[in-house]
């Protein structure tokens, strides 16, 4: 073929690839919206499946937010762009909101009697923020490490009687002690006075990262009052009445407060580890879209920590002793993610690869 014939058709090959862009974006603004299909289902309300018409013929429209401008302009100016700003709650240095869009308004004030836009974000802000803070939400890569129970003993578990000793807990004993977010708490059991302990008593509220409106995306929190527990590693078979009463008792105050909700239709799971060093148990919705929080390595299923626990105790009758007793977690090794600048790699993993090689 000749130069001239290349080029001639390189120029009907992009002329015909044009008329077909042209054409396809035509066809958005004719769709008729007939009924929501779907909501989502594992994207928590952030896509959306439409049925509907173009020119009469049945036609299916599925939409997703799209993903965050990183320009620095664009995040320059993206919170003076917000609008509709609602404040969710507060508690200690962190605050939840949703808010509009500016470029989701823009759409809408073309028309003076178009109705306000619909929240479009959730935004959560932590003020001030600590270097930890601002290490847990910076991109970085990721470790796969096993923490044995001899790590556990002498390494983890002293980092974190420091973090517990640095006050980070403050904002989890303000919930529990009744100064902060009471409005949100939405189930309480209170330690029994006829046993003189106060190792029963929880509560149960939102998650401060789930919006409170879509149920399909529900989380909630279940803080147990007792500080003796700071993670899974502290639960023994003692401790097996104790969280069957309590699993049982959260399932039942959510379905109370949201009836359109089943039990079969809830998932209950402990992080490990966990953002912080008070035992809470994660209350979720089984469409939630999994995410980091759900992550093999990060999640451990309520049920399977309780089977984990009976067997250990095995076929003996009330634990069969105070030996059995303090059987636990901590007795055996768990592999979980690790992010390269998290203090548990740098100071704990890491030194202890470093000295195997």
């Amino acid at each position: 073929m000749t130069t001239k014939g290349q080029a001639d058709l390189a120029m009907a090959h992009n002329s015909s690839s044009a008329d077909a862009k042209v054409a396809a974006e035509s066809l958005v603004p004719k769709f008729e919206y007939e009924r929501l299909l779907n909501q989502g289902k594992y994207q928590a309300g952030r896509r959306i499946s439409l049925l509907g018409s173009i020119d009469a013929h049945p036609a299916i429209l599925i939409a997703e937010r799209a993903a965050f401008s990183t320009s620095s302009t664009d995040l320059i100016s993206f919170t003076k762009s917000l609008t509709s700003v609602t404040n969710l709650g507060a508690n200690d240095i962190y605050s939840w909101f949703l808010a509009t869009s500016g470029t989701s308004q823009t759409t809408t004030t073309s028309s003076s009697s178009s109705p306000p836009q619909p929240p479009n974000l959730k935004i959560n802000l932590i003020y001030p923020a600590t270097a930890k803070h601002i290490t847990k939400y910076s991109a970085q890569g990721m470790r796969s490490v096993t923490e044995t129970p001899s790590i556990y003993q002498s390494h983890v578990r002293p980092y974190m009687q420091r973090n517990r000793d640095e006050g980070r807990l403050q904002w989890v004993f303000n919930i529990i002690e009744g100064r902060t977010e009471q409005e949100d708490v939405i189930y309480r059991a209170h330690s029994s006075a006829a046993t003189n302990t106060n190792n029963e008593g929880f509560l149960l509220l939102p998650d401060l990262n789930w919006d409170r409106k879509t149920l399909t995306s529900l989380h909630l929190l279940g803080l147990v009052e007792r500080r003796d527990i700071w993670s899974l590693r502290d639960l023994t078979v003692s401790h097996i009445p104790w969280l069957r009463q309590m699993r049982q008792a959260l399932i039942e105050a959510t379905c109370k407060l949201y009836p359109e909700i089943e039990e079969d239709q809830l998932k209950l799971y402990v992080h490990y580890q966990p953002t912080y060093y008070h035992f809470h148990v994660h209350v979720v919705h089984v469409m939630l879209e999994a995410g980091n929080t759900q992550a093999v390595g990060k999640a451990w299923g309520f049920e399977s920590i309780v089977e984990t626990l009976e067997a250990m105790k095995g076929g003996l009758v009330d634990g069969g002793g105070e030996v059995v007793k303090r059987r636990g977690m901590k007795d055996v090794s768990l592999t979980y993610g690790l992010g390269e600048a998290s203090e548990l790699w740098t100071e704990v993993f890491e030194p202890l690869k470093q000295k195997k090689t």
